[in-house]
Protein backbone atom coordinates (compact mmCIF):
# COMPACT_ATOMS: atom_id res chain seq x y z
CA UNK A 1 0.00 0.00 0.00
CA UNK A 2 1.84 3.62 -1.17
CA UNK A 3 1.54 5.90 1.42
CA UNK A 4 3.13 9.65 2.41
CA UNK A 5 5.41 8.96 6.02
CA UNK A 6 9.06 8.59 4.57
CA UNK A 7 10.54 6.07 6.94
CA UNK A 8 9.36 2.64 6.62
CA UNK A 9 7.20 1.18 9.49
CA UNK A 10 9.09 -1.55 11.42
CA UNK A 11 6.28 -3.64 11.06
CA UNK A 12 4.53 -5.47 7.83
CA UNK A 13 1.41 -4.67 9.21
CA UNK A 14 0.74 -8.07 10.34
CA UNK A 15 -1.16 -8.25 14.41
CA UNK A 16 -0.07 -10.95 15.45
CA UNK A 17 3.05 -10.52 14.44
CA UNK A 18 3.83 -6.68 14.42
CA UNK A 19 7.70 -6.90 14.60
CA UNK A 20 7.80 -9.20 11.68
CA UNK A 21 8.70 -7.89 8.20
CA UNK A 22 8.71 -4.33 7.26
CA UNK A 23 6.88 -1.08 5.55
CA UNK A 24 8.10 0.49 3.00
CA UNK A 25 8.72 -1.39 0.20
CA UNK A 26 8.43 -4.80 -1.29
CA UNK A 27 11.81 -7.24 -2.00
CA UNK A 28 11.92 -8.83 -5.60
CA UNK A 29 14.93 -9.84 -4.86
CA UNK A 30 17.63 -11.47 -2.95
CA UNK A 31 21.77 -12.47 -3.46
CA UNK A 32 23.20 -14.06 -0.67
CA UNK A 33 27.14 -14.59 -0.91
CA UNK A 34 27.86 -16.58 2.27
CA UNK A 35 30.68 -18.32 3.83
CA UNK A 36 30.47 -20.84 6.53
CA UNK A 37 32.81 -23.11 8.70
CA UNK A 38 31.00 -25.93 10.75
CA UNK A 39 34.61 -25.85 12.68
CA UNK A 40 34.06 -22.47 14.25
CA UNK A 41 30.23 -21.88 13.65
CA UNK A 42 31.25 -18.60 11.87
CA UNK A 43 28.91 -17.07 9.06
CA UNK A 44 30.26 -14.40 6.56
CA UNK A 45 28.46 -12.83 4.26
CA UNK A 46 26.50 -9.69 2.14
CA UNK A 47 23.21 -9.88 1.07
CA UNK A 48 22.33 -7.71 -1.39
CA UNK A 49 18.24 -6.87 -1.27
CA UNK A 50 16.66 -5.36 -4.33
CA UNK A 51 13.13 -3.87 -3.68
CA UNK A 52 10.88 -1.07 -4.69
CA UNK A 53 9.67 1.48 -2.63
CA UNK A 54 5.96 1.81 -1.90
CA UNK A 55 6.33 5.42 -0.11
CA UNK A 56 9.17 8.03 0.30
CA UNK A 57 11.91 6.90 2.14
CA UNK A 58 14.39 8.84 4.14
CA UNK A 59 14.91 5.25 6.46
CA UNK A 60 13.46 1.65 5.99
CA UNK A 61 14.31 -1.40 8.24
CA UNK A 62 15.01 -5.18 7.90
CA UNK A 63 15.13 -8.15 10.18
CA UNK A 64 18.08 -9.23 11.28
CA UNK A 65 18.32 -11.44 14.19
CA UNK A 66 22.17 -11.09 16.32
CA UNK A 67 25.15 -10.99 13.97
CA UNK A 68 27.44 -8.12 13.61
CA UNK A 69 26.46 -5.71 11.18
CA UNK A 70 30.10 -3.86 9.17
CA UNK A 71 28.69 -1.81 6.59
CA UNK A 72 25.67 -0.86 4.86
CA UNK A 73 25.17 0.65 1.57
CA UNK A 74 22.49 2.17 -0.74
CA UNK A 75 22.77 2.12 -4.07
CA UNK A 76 26.31 1.94 -3.50
CA UNK A 77 26.73 4.38 -1.37
CA UNK A 78 27.67 4.01 1.92
CA UNK A 79 24.12 4.25 4.08
CA UNK A 80 23.80 4.90 7.77
CA UNK A 81 22.50 2.18 9.90
CA UNK A 82 21.33 1.04 13.76
CA UNK A 83 20.26 -1.90 16.19
CA UNK A 84 17.56 -2.18 18.30
CA UNK A 85 16.52 -5.57 18.92
CA UNK A 86 15.78 -7.60 15.91
CA UNK A 87 15.44 -4.36 13.62
CA UNK A 88 18.40 -3.05 11.40
CA UNK A 89 17.67 0.54 10.50
CA UNK A 90 19.25 1.72 7.18
CA UNK A 91 19.23 5.59 6.69
CA UNK A 92 20.41 5.90 2.84
CA UNK A 93 22.51 9.16 1.92
CA UNK A 94 19.91 9.98 -0.26
CA UNK A 95 16.12 9.76 0.04
CA UNK A 96 14.25 7.08 -1.49
CA UNK A 97 11.71 8.13 -4.23
CA UNK A 98 8.16 6.52 -4.45
CA UNK A 99 8.50 3.86 -7.02
CA UNK A 100 11.90 4.00 -7.45
CA UNK A 101 14.23 0.71 -7.32
CA UNK A 102 17.19 0.49 -5.10
CA UNK A 103 18.79 -1.98 -3.67
CA UNK A 104 20.45 -2.22 -0.13
CA UNK A 105 24.08 -4.36 0.24
CA UNK A 106 24.41 -5.42 4.29
CA UNK A 107 28.34 -6.91 5.38
CA UNK A 108 27.70 -8.57 8.25
CA UNK A 109 29.13 -11.56 10.60
CA UNK A 110 28.92 -13.71 13.43
CA UNK A 111 27.57 -16.97 15.00
CA UNK A 112 24.45 -17.16 14.08
CA UNK A 113 21.91 -17.54 16.93
CA UNK A 114 18.59 -19.89 16.35
CA UNK A 115 15.41 -18.81 17.90
CA UNK A 116 14.31 -20.69 21.09
CA UNK A 117 11.43 -21.64 22.89
CA UNK A 118 9.43 -19.80 20.89
CA UNK A 119 5.65 -19.92 21.98
CA UNK A 120 5.23 -23.49 21.13
CA UNK A 121 7.91 -23.75 18.27
CA UNK A 122 11.04 -25.42 19.94
CA UNK A 123 14.04 -24.48 18.12
CA UNK A 124 14.69 -23.04 14.29
CA UNK A 125 16.32 -20.76 12.17
CA UNK A 126 19.95 -21.14 11.21
CA UNK A 127 21.07 -24.60 13.58
CA UNK A 128 24.77 -25.49 13.71
CA UNK A 129 25.39 -29.11 13.11
CA UNK A 130 28.31 -31.39 13.85
CA UNK A 131 29.41 -31.12 10.21
CA UNK A 132 27.97 -28.05 8.90
CA UNK A 133 23.91 -26.28 9.51
CA UNK A 134 20.51 -27.51 9.24
CA UNK A 135 18.19 -24.78 8.39
CA UNK A 136 14.58 -24.01 8.68
CA UNK A 137 12.72 -21.12 9.49
CA UNK A 138 9.02 -20.83 10.07
CA UNK A 139 7.62 -18.64 10.78
CA UNK A 140 10.23 -16.10 11.33
CA UNK A 141 13.52 -17.71 11.35
CA UNK A 142 15.47 -16.20 8.04
CA UNK A 143 16.31 -13.10 9.93
CA UNK A 144 18.73 -15.46 12.40
CA UNK A 145 20.97 -15.99 9.38
CA UNK A 146 20.41 -13.22 6.87
CA UNK A 147 18.79 -9.43 6.33
CA UNK A 148 15.25 -9.47 5.01
CA UNK A 149 11.75 -8.66 4.81
CA UNK A 150 10.68 -11.86 7.42
CA UNK A 151 7.02 -11.96 6.52
CA UNK A 152 5.52 -14.60 3.88
CA UNK A 153 3.40 -11.35 2.71
CA UNK A 154 6.83 -10.08 0.77
CA UNK A 155 7.65 -12.95 -1.14
CA UNK A 156 11.26 -12.68 -3.62
CA UNK A 157 13.27 -14.56 -6.10
CA UNK A 158 17.04 -15.87 -4.61
CA UNK A 159 20.49 -16.53 -5.40
CA UNK A 160 22.72 -18.01 -3.36
CA UNK A 161 26.90 -18.33 -3.49
CA UNK A 162 27.36 -20.41 -0.44
CA UNK A 163 31.33 -21.01 0.26
CA UNK A 164 32.14 -24.41 2.75
CA UNK A 165 35.33 -25.87 2.96
CA UNK A 166 36.02 -28.82 0.56
CA UNK A 167 34.71 -31.97 0.89
CA UNK A 168 31.23 -30.29 2.41
CA UNK A 169 27.70 -29.91 0.58
CA UNK A 170 26.15 -27.09 0.01
CA UNK A 171 22.31 -27.15 -0.46
CA UNK A 172 19.48 -24.39 -0.93
CA UNK A 173 16.70 -24.07 -2.86
CA UNK A 174 16.12 -24.04 -6.57
CA UNK A 175 18.72 -25.43 -9.12
CA UNK A 176 22.36 -25.46 -9.21
CA UNK A 177 23.91 -22.48 -11.48
CA UNK A 178 26.62 -25.13 -12.47
CA UNK A 179 28.77 -27.55 -10.50
CA UNK A 180 30.43 -26.08 -7.46
CA UNK A 181 33.93 -25.12 -7.76
CA UNK A 182 36.77 -25.99 -5.80
CA UNK A 183 39.63 -23.38 -4.98
CA UNK A 184 42.38 -24.67 -2.87
CA UNK A 185 41.00 -25.32 1.13
CA UNK A 186 37.39 -23.71 0.21
CA UNK A 187 34.01 -24.77 -2.35
CA UNK A 188 31.37 -22.60 -3.88
CA UNK A 189 27.92 -23.39 -4.93
CA UNK A 190 25.61 -20.93 -6.39
CA UNK A 191 22.10 -21.87 -6.22
CA UNK A 192 19.32 -19.49 -7.50
CA UNK A 193 15.08 -19.86 -7.01
CA UNK A 194 13.56 -18.42 -9.71
CA UNK A 195 10.13 -18.40 -8.27
CA UNK A 196 8.97 -15.48 -5.71
CA UNK A 197 9.73 -17.30 -2.26
CA UNK A 198 8.87 -16.41 0.91
CA UNK A 199 11.67 -16.09 3.50
CA UNK A 200 11.23 -18.50 5.91
CA UNK A 201 11.27 -21.45 2.88
CA UNK A 202 14.65 -19.84 2.48
CA UNK A 203 17.22 -22.56 3.45
CA UNK A 204 21.51 -23.40 3.59
CA UNK A 205 21.79 -26.84 4.72
CA UNK A 206 25.58 -27.95 4.93
CA UNK A 207 27.40 -30.90 5.72
CA UNK A 208 28.48 -34.51 4.30
CA UNK A 209 25.91 -35.76 1.93
CA UNK A 210 25.06 -38.26 -0.48
CA UNK A 211 23.01 -36.82 -3.32
CA UNK A 212 21.03 -38.09 -5.97
CA UNK A 213 19.84 -36.43 -9.22
CA UNK A 214 17.37 -37.28 -12.31
CA UNK A 215 13.88 -36.65 -13.15
CA UNK A 216 10.73 -37.87 -11.72
CA UNK A 217 8.54 -40.28 -14.06
CA UNK A 218 6.92 -37.30 -15.50
CA UNK A 219 9.88 -35.53 -15.80
CA UNK A 220 10.12 -33.22 -13.22
CA UNK A 221 13.76 -32.74 -11.99
CA UNK A 222 14.58 -34.29 -8.55
CA UNK A 223 17.01 -33.35 -6.16
CA UNK A 224 17.51 -35.73 -3.18
CA UNK A 225 20.39 -35.61 -0.91
CA UNK A 226 20.83 -37.48 2.79
CA UNK A 227 23.48 -37.30 5.60
CA UNK A 228 25.72 -40.91 5.15
CA UNK A 229 23.96 -42.28 8.59
CA UNK A 230 20.53 -42.28 6.07
CA UNK A 231 22.43 -43.80 3.18
CA UNK A 232 20.18 -46.18 2.89
CA UNK A 233 17.03 -44.31 2.28
CA UNK A 234 18.19 -42.15 -0.36
CA UNK A 235 17.19 -44.58 -3.38
CA UNK A 236 13.48 -44.27 -1.59
CA UNK A 237 13.44 -40.51 -1.02
CA UNK A 238 14.42 -39.82 -4.75
CA UNK A 239 11.84 -42.40 -5.96
CA UNK A 240 8.91 -41.45 -3.63
CA UNK A 241 9.56 -37.60 -3.85
CA UNK A 242 9.23 -37.87 -8.12
CA UNK A 243 6.45 -40.34 -7.94
CA UNK A 244 4.32 -37.98 -5.01
CA UNK A 245 5.11 -35.00 -6.55
CA UNK A 246 3.86 -36.64 -10.00
CA UNK A 247 0.86 -37.40 -8.11
CA UNK A 248 -0.16 -33.78 -7.12
CA UNK A 249 0.46 -32.64 -10.29
CA UNK A 250 -3.00 -34.69 -11.29
CA UNK A 251 -4.84 -33.83 -8.31
CA UNK A 252 -3.65 -29.76 -8.16
CA UNK A 253 -2.59 -28.81 -11.42
CA UNK A 254 1.06 -28.21 -12.70
CA UNK A 255 3.61 -28.56 -10.24
CA UNK A 256 4.53 -24.93 -9.57
CA UNK A 257 8.31 -25.11 -9.31
CA UNK A 258 11.47 -26.04 -11.37
CA UNK A 259 12.72 -29.31 -9.38
CA UNK A 260 10.87 -31.19 -6.62
CA UNK A 261 13.15 -33.25 -3.85
CA UNK A 262 14.12 -33.67 -0.47
CA UNK A 263 17.00 -33.60 1.84
CA UNK A 264 17.54 -35.57 4.80
CA UNK A 265 20.05 -34.87 7.81
CA UNK A 266 20.91 -36.21 11.02
CA UNK A 267 19.94 -33.56 12.87
CA UNK A 268 17.54 -34.69 15.32
CA UNK A 269 14.78 -31.74 15.20
CA UNK A 270 11.69 -33.85 14.89
CA UNK A 271 10.08 -32.30 12.11
CA UNK A 272 10.35 -31.75 8.80
CA UNK A 273 9.30 -28.25 6.77
CA UNK A 274 8.80 -27.54 3.86
CA UNK A 275 11.15 -25.31 2.24
CA UNK A 276 10.68 -24.71 -1.19
CA UNK A 277 11.69 -27.31 -4.16
CA UNK A 278 13.92 -29.28 -1.47
CA UNK A 279 11.52 -30.70 2.02
CA UNK A 280 13.90 -31.20 5.04
CA UNK A 281 13.37 -34.09 7.01
CA UNK A 282 15.60 -33.35 10.52
CA UNK A 283 16.98 -37.03 12.02
CA UNK A 284 14.18 -39.30 10.91
CA UNK A 285 13.50 -41.06 7.18
CA UNK A 286 10.20 -40.04 6.74
CA UNK A 287 6.72 -42.26 6.13
CA UNK A 288 5.62 -41.88 2.37
CA UNK A 289 2.46 -40.05 4.13
CA UNK A 290 4.97 -37.10 5.80
CA UNK A 291 6.34 -36.75 2.05
CA UNK A 292 2.90 -36.47 0.99
CA UNK A 293 2.26 -33.62 2.96
CA UNK A 294 5.87 -31.57 3.13
CA UNK A 295 5.11 -31.64 -1.03
CA UNK A 296 1.61 -30.89 -0.82
CA UNK A 297 2.97 -27.82 0.70
CA UNK A 298 4.89 -26.44 -2.70
CA UNK A 299 1.06 -25.83 -4.01
CA UNK A 300 -0.32 -25.09 -0.49
CA UNK A 301 1.80 -22.86 1.51
CA UNK A 302 4.50 -22.02 -1.02
CA UNK A 303 3.31 -21.05 -4.35
CA UNK A 304 -0.03 -19.95 -2.65
CA UNK A 305 1.39 -18.22 0.43
CA UNK A 306 -0.79 -17.00 3.34
CA UNK A 307 -0.74 -13.15 3.83
CA UNK A 308 -1.43 -13.49 7.43
CA UNK A 309 0.04 -15.66 9.95
CA UNK A 310 -4.03 -16.09 11.00
CA UNK A 311 -4.67 -17.99 8.22
CA UNK A 312 -2.42 -20.78 8.07
CA UNK A 313 -4.82 -23.42 7.73
CA UNK A 314 -4.49 -22.97 3.95
CA UNK A 315 -1.42 -24.12 4.67
CA UNK A 316 -1.56 -26.85 7.21
CA UNK A 317 -5.34 -27.68 6.63
CA UNK A 318 -4.62 -28.26 2.73
CA UNK A 319 -1.32 -30.26 3.42
CA UNK A 320 -3.15 -32.58 6.28
CA UNK A 321 -5.92 -32.96 3.63
CA UNK A 322 -3.70 -34.04 1.04
CA UNK A 323 -1.90 -36.59 3.65
CA UNK A 324 -5.47 -38.38 3.64
CA UNK A 325 -5.83 -38.21 0.16
CA UNK A 326 -2.35 -40.27 -0.23
CA UNK A 327 -3.43 -42.83 2.19
CA UNK A 328 -6.89 -43.36 0.14
CA UNK A 329 -4.77 -43.00 -3.00
CA UNK A 330 -2.22 -45.35 -1.59
CA UNK A 331 -4.56 -48.21 -0.55
CA UNK A 332 -4.60 -47.28 2.76
CA UNK A 333 -7.54 -45.29 5.02
CA UNK A 334 -9.73 -43.35 2.67
CA UNK A 335 -10.12 -39.43 3.02
CA UNK A 336 -13.52 -40.23 4.31
CA UNK A 337 -12.65 -42.62 7.21
CA UNK A 338 -9.81 -40.69 8.53
CA UNK A 339 -12.66 -37.92 8.74
CA UNK A 340 -15.20 -40.02 10.76
CA UNK A 341 -12.63 -41.06 13.16
CA UNK A 342 -11.59 -37.29 14.31
CA UNK A 343 -15.32 -36.21 14.41
CA UNK A 344 -15.93 -38.80 16.36
CA UNK A 345 -13.73 -37.60 18.81
CA UNK A 346 -16.05 -35.40 20.35
CA UNK A 347 -14.36 -34.13 23.61
CA UNK A 348 -11.15 -33.45 21.46
CA UNK A 349 -9.51 -30.10 22.33
CA UNK A 350 -9.34 -29.13 19.07
CA UNK A 351 -13.30 -28.32 18.68
CA UNK A 352 -12.49 -25.11 21.19
CA UNK A 353 -9.58 -23.70 18.80
CA UNK A 354 -11.19 -22.39 15.45
CA UNK A 355 -8.37 -23.09 12.74
CA UNK A 356 -9.72 -20.21 10.87
CA UNK A 357 -8.08 -17.79 13.09
CA UNK A 358 -4.44 -19.28 14.06
CA UNK A 359 -3.00 -17.85 17.37
CA UNK A 360 0.32 -16.62 17.92
CA UNK A 361 1.01 -18.53 21.36
CA UNK A 362 -0.29 -21.37 19.27
CA UNK A 363 0.24 -21.09 16.00
CA UNK A 364 0.74 -24.94 15.13
CA UNK A 365 -2.05 -26.20 17.28
CA UNK A 366 -3.14 -29.84 15.90
CA UNK A 367 -6.90 -28.00 15.09
CA UNK A 368 -5.03 -25.64 12.21
CA UNK A 369 -3.75 -29.20 10.95
CA UNK A 370 -6.47 -31.68 11.10
CA UNK A 371 -9.74 -29.30 11.51
CA UNK A 372 -8.67 -27.56 8.80
CA UNK A 373 -8.32 -30.91 6.82
CA UNK A 374 -11.45 -31.59 7.85
CA UNK A 375 -13.30 -28.46 6.98
CA UNK A 376 -11.91 -29.49 3.40
CA UNK A 377 -13.24 -32.83 3.37
CA UNK A 378 -16.72 -31.34 4.49
CA UNK A 379 -16.41 -29.07 2.00
CA UNK A 380 -16.17 -31.41 -0.39
CA UNK A 381 -19.00 -34.08 1.33
CA UNK A 382 -21.04 -30.60 0.85
CA UNK A 383 -20.50 -29.53 -2.55
CA UNK A 384 -19.28 -32.80 -4.17
CA UNK A 385 -16.30 -34.53 -5.53
CA UNK A 386 -16.56 -32.41 -9.06
CA UNK A 387 -16.93 -29.02 -7.37
CA UNK A 388 -14.23 -29.26 -4.67
CA UNK A 389 -11.17 -30.36 -7.08
CA UNK A 390 -12.36 -27.74 -9.61
CA UNK A 391 -12.18 -25.87 -6.92
CA UNK A 392 -8.87 -26.85 -5.26
CA UNK A 393 -7.12 -26.60 -8.76
CA UNK A 394 -8.37 -23.32 -9.46
CA UNK A 395 -7.47 -22.12 -6.22
CA UNK A 396 -4.00 -23.09 -6.84
CA UNK A 397 -3.87 -21.57 -10.20
CA UNK A 398 -5.91 -18.22 -9.76
CA UNK A 399 -2.79 -17.51 -6.66
CA UNK A 400 -0.09 -19.15 -8.20
CA UNK A 401 3.42 -17.64 -7.00
CA UNK A 402 1.04 -14.92 -4.81
CA UNK A 403 -0.86 -14.78 -1.33
CA UNK A 404 -3.94 -15.32 -0.56
CA UNK A 405 -6.72 -15.44 2.73
CA UNK A 406 -9.34 -17.40 4.02
CA UNK A 407 -11.65 -14.74 2.75
CA UNK A 408 -10.60 -15.31 -0.82
CA UNK A 409 -10.91 -19.03 -0.01
CA UNK A 410 -14.68 -18.35 0.44
CA UNK A 411 -15.60 -16.11 -1.78
CA UNK A 412 -14.59 -18.61 -4.23
CA UNK A 413 -15.84 -21.81 -3.03
CA UNK A 414 -19.00 -19.44 -2.90
CA UNK A 415 -18.50 -19.06 -6.27
CA UNK A 416 -17.41 -21.99 -7.84
CA UNK A 417 -20.62 -24.05 -6.02
CA UNK A 418 -22.76 -21.29 -6.97
CA UNK A 419 -23.54 -21.23 -3.04
CA UNK A 420 -24.03 -19.17 0.31
CA UNK A 421 -21.36 -21.15 2.15
CA UNK A 422 -21.54 -18.50 5.27
CA UNK A 423 -22.74 -20.74 8.05
CA UNK A 424 -20.97 -23.71 6.92
CA UNK A 425 -17.35 -22.09 6.85
CA UNK A 426 -18.39 -20.21 10.30
CA UNK A 427 -19.00 -23.45 11.68
CA UNK A 428 -16.23 -24.90 10.56
CA UNK A 429 -13.27 -22.05 10.78
CA UNK A 430 -14.06 -19.27 13.31
CA UNK A 431 -16.73 -20.79 16.07
CA UNK A 432 -16.07 -23.28 19.09
CA UNK A 433 -17.68 -26.52 19.50
CA UNK A 434 -18.00 -29.21 16.86
CA UNK A 435 -20.06 -28.53 13.59
CA UNK A 436 -22.63 -30.25 12.86
CA UNK A 437 -21.70 -33.41 10.06
CA UNK A 438 -24.14 -36.45 9.25
CA UNK A 439 -21.77 -39.11 9.32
Amino acid sequence: MRGASSAGAPGIGDADFPEDGNGGYDVEHYTLKLSYDPATKRLVGSATVQAEAVQDLTAFHLDLHGLTVSRVTVGGAEAGFGRQGDELTVTPATPITDGARFDVTVHYSGVPDPIRNYANLGTYGFIATADGSFVTCEPNGAKTWFPSNDHPADKATYTFEITVPAGVTAIANGEQAGPPVTSGATTKFVWREKHPMASYLATMMTGKFDVRTGTSPAGIPIYAAVDPAFRSTLDSLYTESGRITDYWAGVFGPYPFSSTGAVLDDYSAGYALENQTKPIYGGFSPTTGIMAHELAHQWFGNSVSITRWKDLWLNEGFATYAEWLWSEHDGKASADSVFRAYYEKALDPMWSYPPGRAQRADLFNNSVYTRGAMTLHALRREIGDPLFFALIKKWASTHRYGNATTEQFIAMAQQVSARNLTAFFDGWLFRTGRPAATI
